[in-house]
């Protein structure tokens, strides 16, 4: 064992021992004992940076960086060997016969999820760093129900959204009696056991980096992917990394984010879902910035539209890919109607994606490959910071508006709970993002006293507890318990009542999933 370094849970004890070997471990600890402290500095940060929101004070593009944005000579490092074509890309969980499908499906690429669709259990988390050493490896093959699952000549090229965002623990490995980074604990091990092995097969080691709020965050990864191709004798600028911009603050600071990691940049991608609970969470003190319901916070919406617009002029501006969101509409089984509908529906979003000038996009499923394939076979931008905080948002908030969010939200997080990060919903795949969005919008219309449109009821903390009562019994499954359903239920009641919502579901239910596994609770930060 590496001094200093802990396991806290028995689980996966196979993939433990292939994937946390003694050299993996040490190049964790040191990239802990070197980057911890500036994390935790920055998280701090984003605290104090709330405060300042809730107070009043207008988010605007940063007057210290203004050299930056104006200075038109730097630009980003061109694509990474693999990515100069990323038209399509398919996203999902990294359960073995995900990877083989997903790589398998037709697309350009495949982003591996180790966030938003994923339930981080240590199972979960050590089993996916397997399956993607396999794959890389060629090595995946394998039967399950009498069906054979094999790579194909020429899969898609391999992205990781590997790293869980800064504000996570990973409390099942502690170094020094202090939890990692799980954003460090996930990234040290997919690039030390795969890195050279990427390049030698003519690729690299590309990653989406989640949730960022400053470019200083940006910077702290550039630190790290200097550290780590220098501790493994890699020439700095092979890894890649496109930014998700998910985050309100974000917006504001793209430029500079992209400056942070121009040697290793390989874009940035609109994260739609996670950017709206981040528009209504750093807005919480704004009454004005109520939205209606999620169904009408569409791309369309002003704020939305903004938002894009300049992601894209900013990437051009800096030569990197511009990419497209989610559409979560899967393919409709049985009911050909219903089906054309859904398809319409990603048409129509792909289509806006290319003409406001997307590089790329992502889809869910490997069967609406062929209808993003087909729409991206085919500059004057001036936006101000009132265009990225505009709340017009045609739209009402609705009884079925409510019911739908409380059941999203109960019914997603439950199954994370059971170890499933990635759930079909009414013909909507749904991941962590939505179940945030779901959550804040009904701390929010408790907050404020918002009525519905259609019946006039205010929506207070009591009617959430009768529809969250009427509704959890009716979403029990093989894979929704009933222990799971007790748990969300409480959470959710709990949390319309708070004064500001908590700042991520994912933070407040970890703890559940570390206990499980194993972990003591004295490693736990927020077991409720």
């Amino acid at each position: 064992m590496v001094e200093g370094v802990q396991i806290h849970s028995s689980q996966a004890k196979e993939a433990q021992q292939q994937i946390l070997t003694e050299d993996a471990l040490k190049f964790l600890a040191a990239l802990h004992r070197t980057f911890e402290s500036t994390r935790q500095n920055l998280l701090v940060a984003r605290e104090t940076a709330q405060q300042r929101l809730d107070a009043g004070q207008q988010l605007d593009f940063p007057a210290e960086t203004a050299h930056i944005r104006a200075d038109p000579s730097w630009l980003c490092a061109p694509p990474g060997p693999g990515l100069e074509d990323r038209r399509v890309e398919i996203t999902g969980p990294t359960d073995r016969k995900m990877v083989v499908n997903a790589l398998n499906s037709g697309t350009k690429t495949f982003m591996a999820d180790f966030e938003d669709a994923n339930s981080p259990t240590f199972a979960n988390m050590l089993n996916g760093q397997v399956n993607l050493r396999d794959a890389i490896r060629r090595q995946i093959d394998f039967e399950s129900g009498g069906k054979s699952y094999k790579l194909k000549e020429n899969p898609a090229v391999l992205i990781v959204r590997l790293a869980r965002g800064w504000h996570l623990d990973e409390p099942r490995v502690t170094v020094d009696n202090t939890p990692v980074s799980a954003s460090l604990f996930d990234f040290a091990l997919y690039f030390f056991h795969n890195a050279h092995e990427l390049v030698r097969r003519g690729s690299g080691p590309y990653f989406y980096l989640p949730k960022m709020e400053h470019y200083l965050e940006a910077r702290l990864w550039n630190d790290v992917f200097n550290f780590s191709q220098s501790y493994i004798g890699m020439p700095h600028g092979t890894i890649r990394a496109t930014v998700l911009i998910e985050t309100l603050p974000a917006a504001f600071q793209m430029e500079e984010i992209l400056f942070e990691l121009r040697t290793h940049s390989a874009g940035l991608n609109c994260g739609r879902w996670d950017y709206i609970f981040s528009f209504i969470k750093r807005r919480r003190a704004d009454r004005s910035a109520v939205l209606p319901d999620r169904k009408d916070v569409t791309m369309e919406v002003g704020f939305m539209d903004a938002y894009v617009r300049l992601l894209i002029q900013t990437c051009h501006k800096r030569r990197v890919a511009a990419m497209g969101g989610m559409s979560a509409q899967i393919p409709i089984k049985n009911d050909p109607k219903a089906n054309e509908i859904a398809m319409a529906k990603v048409r129509a979003d792909k289509l806006r994606e290319v003409t406001n000038g997307h590089d790329g996009t992502w889809i869910a499923h490997p069967l609406i490959n062929e209808i993003a394939m087909e729409i991206f076979n085919k500059e004057d931008v001036k936006v101000a910071a009132a265009d990225l905080l505009n709340t017009n948002v045609p739209g009402k908030i609705t009884t079925e508006g409510v019911r739908s969010n409380v059941a999203t939200s109960l019914a997603y997080s439950a199954a994370w709970l059971g170890g499933n990060g990635c759930i079909p919903l009414n013909w909507l795949m749904e991941d962590a993002a939505t179940a945030e969005i779901t959550r804040i919008q009904l701390w929010q219309w408790v907050k404020y006293g918002m009525r519905t449109a259609d019946t006039g009821e205010v929506i207070t903390a009591a009617y959430v507890d009768q529809l969250v009562d009427e509704i959890a019994p009716t979403l029990k499954s093989a894979t929704i318990t009933e222990e799971n359903l007790d748990i969300v239920s409480r959470y959710l009641k709990a949390q319309v009542r708070k004064e500001w919502p908590s700042e991520f579901l994912t933070s407040d239910l970890m703890g559940y999933l570390a206990v499980r596994d194993g972990c003591p609770a004295a490693w736990q930060r927020s077991v409720l």
